[in-house]
């Protein structure tokens, strides 16, 4: 009889006393799945330790940092899922060495994240946080000078297209906006015309755009992409959202352009430094919107993450190749293979 397939779940999915934070993280998928097992780990570490991975062919990764040093004693690990899109704190190139396929959850995220971009650009442009405050503070009468404007006859720009950009694209369709702008090196002006959008340099989208908002990963290509330069060209009144990674944009660089007033407003649910404990400096200002990294946090979202978290470790422990591993050129290393048998063969 094959061994149990066995997949540990970092512990920040649940409280100090072991009882989950989340309504659902896809646990439905498992029934009636022969061989998998799973558990916790017994504590959270901001960076997962070797020994946490003994006897784990498979773990599940909500926050913690992934390294060279988290997989250096990998002999029966096979995967890394990481909970989400975003595989930054991941040291990808140490789990290839280490044999390890990393995963994410491809198009779990899609529609939260978009339907969030969708809201904070509405929210901005009505000035709904200001107008909120009218009513708290009795500046009811002083409602005229917050006059807020639509989404209809501007431009989108989209610093990359990839799901969730295409997404975001599908539910502004009925809104009457101008034609969007792409900024993404690794999609051609063919695939950009085919959701209805524009191929254009990253200057020229800075330049042309009303909105503009990032939807790329966090790579060494895309770190301090939008900087000051970046921000000096985009048109007055523009608006910048940031549901990515930060690190992707310059946080000094924008207060100056939202304090000078050459932009009208920014949302940002990510930052250079996470977690943010203390108030930033961009909390001055009272034409941003925050959230802390959880702005498409809902139960659906959780639900579909670790449904195809999980689907991914099915596909492994029945040695299917899943969707959504980054490290493709893994599965063709022999000492991957011969784990995989090893570990997975009948």
């Amino acid at each position: 009889m094959p061994a149990p397939f066995h997949v540990k779940l970092t512990a920040d999915f649940f409280d100090a006393a072991g009882r989950p934070k989340y309504e659902d993280i896809g646990f439905s998928v498992l029934a009636g799945v022969p061989r998998l097992t799973h558990a916790p780990f017994a504590e959270h570490r901001p960076e997962i330790g070797p020994d946490q991975l003994a006897g784990a062919q498979g773990v599940i990764v909500l926050t913690p940092k992934v390294t060279a040093q988290s997989v250096s004693q990998a002999q029966d690990l096979l995967a890394i899922g990481r909970f989400g899109v975003g595989y930054d704190a991941v040291d990808v190139k140490a789990c290839t060495a280490a044999e390890v396929a990393v995963m994410i959850t491809t198009g779990a995220v899609d529609r939260p994240v978009a339907e969030a971009t969708v809201g904070w650009m509405i929210a901005l442009t009505h000035r709904m946080r200001t107008k909120d405050q009218l009513v708290r503070t009795g500046g009811w009468d002083t409602r005229s000078r917050c006059m807020g404007s639509e989404l209809r006859d501007r431009t989108l720009g989209l610093v990359g297209l990839g799901g969730i950009a295409r997404e975001v694209l599908r539910l502004l369709a009925p809104w009457g906006m101008k034609a969007p702008l792409v900024f993404d090196p690794f999609v051609d002006a063919a695939a950009a015309a085919a959701v209805g959008a524009r191929k254009v340099s990253l200057e020229e989208l800075m330049a042309g755009a009303d909105f503009v908002s990032i939807h790329c990963p966090l790579t060494e290509q895309t770190r301090g992409l939008i900087g000051a330069p970046q921000l000096a060209r985009m048109k007055p009144g523009s608006y910048l959202l940031n549901t990515a990674r930060g690190g992707i944009v310059d946080e000094a660089a924008l207060y100056e352009a939202l304090k000078s007033g050459q932009l009208a407003g920014a949302a940002l649910d990510c930052f250079a430094q996470e977690p943010v404990l203390t108030p930033p400096r961009l909390a001055e200002l009272d034409n941003v919107l925050f959230a802390p990294h959880c702005i498409a946090w809902t139960n659906e979202l959780f639900r579909d993450i670790g449904r195809t978290a999980w689907q991914g470790m099915i596909d492994l422990s029945q040695q299917r190749r899943p969707r959504g591993v980054v490290n493709p050129e893994v599965f063709e290393r022999p000492g991957f293979q011969a784990k995989w048998r090893r570990l997975c063969g009948a």
